[in-house]
């Protein structure tokens, strides 16, 4: 096909049809028989060609550019149409290049409305306007923009050049604006936006993101209904260096008492607006050696009035310290809420709101609320817990609880953040006295409103210590280093919830570990420990330990979830230690490369400790056990063993007590007498005793019967003297290092077991005389000797009478 551009030279358009990046050869443009790769029309001029390839369109772009003098003759104001008819289809731009006077304003006037993109986007319909405006021979960009938005005029100071960009198949026809005149506007430009219900739009200073003209002024008009809100935020902004002025915005507030309200470029701009304002940006007078950039992205939300708008909220943080409190919009500070989206404001004051509001401790605020759905906002919280000098610090026991002050707002809290800096050989204590903690992992899940993420850290290593919930078995933490806890909240139940808060916190002395759990597990409980920084495998040369205490009734069973640790080492060795807290146990150690300790029975209180190395390249330390805890099985063996053994010791004792009442009866009084033949050494650890008098047995004494030996002078006297004997007292002064001997089994007869039930003393492992005695008194001392063992109910005599009345 053949086209035919003719150009009349009042129009003075030139239209130029220029080749793109690359074209084949086989697509040229064909002019009376001659094959060209750009053609140039001028005006007054005709020209008939065609192109030698059935898609031009994808080869070549095409530019009509009409210049416009308002200087030297009249403007042609009103529409402005797009001439010549008949082009070809090709992706075309039609350029309007107006020359006018510094002391004359244009007005460029769009229908439709226009909306400002940022550099590099493109427009849904791919059909944009590009609007520069000249100064003496400077040129700026005052913005790109799409169709159906809100801006509905354009005031230029001086010239401009207005461009607009078609596709090549597209069906419009019209420009959509109009010129105008106007008187001198004193500025660079003035941008008109009409926002007639709730919306959002985004704007930026000329020249975006280059710098705004040096020691220019710019107006943003905007028309709002005077039943609706406006918010102004600024998104991204830069300032220049300034040798005169000062870089500021300027806010025109009808009704406002003090017109112009100024504001920095760094301040919280106004909010809450009500009706139409004026919003300018001051440039100033820039260092020639380092200029720098201002340059201004922001953005004006409209919405109706909320219903609650004048309800306050008093938030009280005079009594607290080093914290922090956010009230944000969800997804905050990661993701950046659509242009699209309904907005929520918080605000300290009428004026004074922002998306994203922080209070610091140690004020009162009173807040409200610009939004529909409170349910899309967040409070973030974050408080900090020092200690310099452990004698302070020891004594104070912290409660790690959200404030009432955050937990009374209407929103909901997403994290409380507490960080706790100890310095060095001070380390931190973390308990739940009431509900305990439990561990989350995954046979055994967290299923609670809220839980707590808790983190140590030093400046060259972070442990990931695990995710925590109430109602377990662990009592208490104790960690090394500075310690982050981030209480995290799931759903609505934290706020019935928050009542029962009884984390707790403590700065205590050095621990050897990096971590030390103290676990207590219910009966019958089962409970699932794994070691820290799970699924990625403990730092190298970190140690951690688990305490666990089993009750004197229950016996506690521990297993590995698996056989071997699954590591190897490059340097050092791994380590799984198991030991019971009891004299005498034995220590179970097994090595990364040894089988794990198969599961056993545990009946005191016991230790788990893990050690790691340093592991070759894609291994990691990860290491779950479990721990189940059971009443102790009594064996029925051992009953009957025990009720036996008692009947017979019952048999014996009263045999003994019938033999002994027959004897004495019978015979007369009996002195102790030296025996050498007898030994009566204590028992005790007998490897220890390699010298002492049991070797020759002196100083010890059997009971004879007195008669046998003195029964001569009994005779002569014919009864009427009785033997002189000694009585053996207990002996109440100091004692030496060497404990006095006790006393014979047959004059303990007043002893009364104290209530205290000690554990008896260790014997010594020394050198012990032994003696041992016996007494009895003749006649009337008989019986109420009798009497008095009867009443006491003490029926002991010495060892060696029984043996002889055997």
């Amino acid at each position: 096909a053949s086209f035919t551009i003719s150009l009349r030279t009042v129009d003075n358009v030139t239209v130029t049809i220029k080749p793109r990046s690359s074209v084949p050869l086989s697509c040229r443009i064909h002019v009376k028989n001659v094959a060209r790769s750009e053609l140039r029309i001028k005006p007054g001029s005709s020209t008939t060609f065609g192109f030698t390839c059935r898609t031009p369109e994808k080869y070549f772009i095409m530019e009509i550019e009409k210049k416009i003098d308002c200087v030297s003759g009249p403007c042609p104001f009103g529409d402005v149409h797009l001439y010549p008819p008949g082009l070809p289809r090709l992706n075309r731009t039609f350029i309007w290049d107006v020359k006018a006077s510094m002391k004359a304003g244009l007005e460029l006037k769009f229908t439709p409305w226009l909306k400002q993109i940022e550099p590099g986007e493109t427009c849904p319909d791919s059909l944009s306007y590009n609007i520069n405006s000249c100064i003496d021979k400077a040129t700026v960009n005052i913005g790109t923009f799409c169709r159906n938005g809100s801006v509905s005029r354009v005031k230029l100071l001086g010239g401009a050049v207005m461009a607009l960009h078609l596709p090549w198949d597209s069906p419009v026809n019209t420009s959509g604006f109009n010129i105008a005149n106007r008187a001198s506007i004193k500025r660079l430009c003035i941008i008109e936006s009409i926002l007639k219900e709730e919306s959002s739009i985004t704007l930026m200073s000329p020249n975006y993101p280059l710098g705004f003209p040096e020691d220019e002024l710019m107006t943003w008009q905007f028309v709002v209904p005077s039943n609706m809100r406006a918010s102004v935020f600024f998104h991204n902004y830069s300032l220049s260096n300034c040798e005169r002025k000062e870089e500021r915005v300027e806010y025109y507030i009808p009704g406002s008492p003090s017109n112009p309200e100024v504001f920095k470029l760094s301040d919280s701009q106004p909010a809450n607006i009500a009706g139409s304002f004026n919003l300018s940006l001051q440039g100033c007078d820039q260092d020639a050696q380092n200029p720098g950039i201002l340059r201004l992205l922001f953005q004006v939300v409209v919405q109706h009035p909320q219903v609650d708008e004048n309800v306050t909220h008093l938030v009280d943080l005079s009594k607290e310290w080093n914290m922090t409190v956010t009230i944000h919009f969800e997804g905050w500070p990661i993701r950046t809420p659509l242009m699209s989206e309904p907005i929520c404001l918080i605000c300290k004051d009428p004026r004074n709101c922002d998306r994203a509001l922080t209070l610091v401790s140690g004020a009162i605020y009173k807040i409200s609320f610009l939004c529909k759905d409170l349910s899309r906002l967040r409070i973030t919280a974050e408080k900090g817990i020092s200690c310099v000098d452990l004698r302070w610090c020891q004594r104070k026991i912290y409660s790690l609880s959200v404030p009432k002050a955050i937990t009374q707002l209407p929103i909901r809290l997403h994290k409380f953040i507490w960080k706790l800096l100890a310095p060095d050989l001070i380390n931190i204590e973390i308990t739940s006295p009431s509900l305990k903690l439990q561990q989350h992992v995954p046979e055994q899940r967290c299923n609670t409103s809220y839980s707590y993420s808790i983190v140590s850290a030093t400046p060259e290593t972070e442990l990931n210590v695990g995710v925590f919930c109430h109602g377990g078995s662990i009592e208490k933490i104790q960690m090394r280093n500075n310690i982050t806890i981030s209480l995290k909240t799931f759903g609505k139940g934290f706020l019935n919830e928050s009542n029962h808060q009884d984390l707790k916190m403590s700065f205590v002395p050095h621990i050897k570990d990096e971590c030390t759990f103290t676990v207590s597990p219910d009966p019958k409980a089962k409970v699932y420990l794994q070691t820290p920084n799970w699924p990625y495998g403990l730092p190298p040369y970190v140690s951690i330990s688990w305490y666990i205490l089993v009750a004197s009734k229950q016996v506690a069973r521990v297993g590995f979830s698996k056989d071997r640790m699954g590591i190897v080492c490059e340097t050092g060795r791994a380590y799984v230690n198991l030991k019971e807290e009891t004299p005498g146990a034995e220590e179970t150690v097994r090595r990364e490369d040894e089988l794990l300790p198969q599961p056993r029975n545990m009946y005191h209180n016991f230790w788990v400790n893990v050690s790691n190395c340093k592991p070759v390249e894609r291994t990691q330390l990860t290491l779950q056990f479990q721990v189940t805890s059971a009443d102790k099985q009594i064996d029925l063996g051992v009953i009957f063993a025990v009720v036996a053994g008692a009947g017979v010791l019952t048999a014996i004792g009263l045999t003994v007590c019938c033999v002994k009442k027959k004897k004495k009866k019978s015979q007369d009084p009996m002195v102790g007498v030296y025996n050498p033949n007898v030994n009566t050494q204590m028992p005790g650890k007998q490897g220890l005793f390699t010298k002492g008098r049991k070797n020759n047995e002196s100083h010890v004494y059997a009971v004879i019967d007195d008669a046998m030996v003195y029964g001569h002078l009994l005779k002569e006297s014919n009864g009427s003297v009785s033997p002189e004997v000694d009585v053996y007292r207990p002996f109440d002064g100091p004692v030496g290092s060497l404990p006095p001997s006790p006393p014979p089994f047959s004059f303990r007869k007043d002893i009364k077991c104290s209530s205290n039930t000690e554990d008896p003393l260790p014997l010594t492992d020394m050198d012990h005389d032994t003696y041992t005695f016996a007494h009895q008194k003749s006649g009337q001392s008989e019986d109420n000797g009798d009497t008095n063992e009867e009443k006491n109910g003490d029926t002991s005599t010495s060892l060696l009478e029984d043996k002889e009345q055997d």
